[in-house]
């Protein structure tokens, strides 16, 4: 299954030309690439899937999702965060 998980961007860098964050999930901080959201600024909410940020999104919808996967985790054996934590 293919999962793009909300994070919050708490670093903006270039690294090799490219537009880079360190973006925040609930604690755990993974690199992304954020070419396709040249205007994301510290503070935003973006969906990272397979190391790239595809969309800002609010506050309010980041929490609504990681919400709506945490009660998938709990109705089954597996964690869908587990891999990013």
């Amino acid at each position: 299954m293919c999962l793009g998980v909300p994070g919050k961007i708490v670093a903006i860098y270039e690294a090799n030309g490219l537009l880079m964050g360190k973006i925040d999930f609930g604690g755990v901080a993974r690199e992304a690439c954020l070419a396709y959201v040249p205007e994301a600024k510290l503070g935003d909410y973006t969906v990272i899937h397979v190391g790239f940020a595809l969309h800002l999104i609010s506050e309010e919808e980041a929490n609504e999702t990681l919400a709506l996967l945490q009660q998938i985790a709990e109705m089954g054996d597996e964690d869908p965060l587990a891999e990013i934590r």
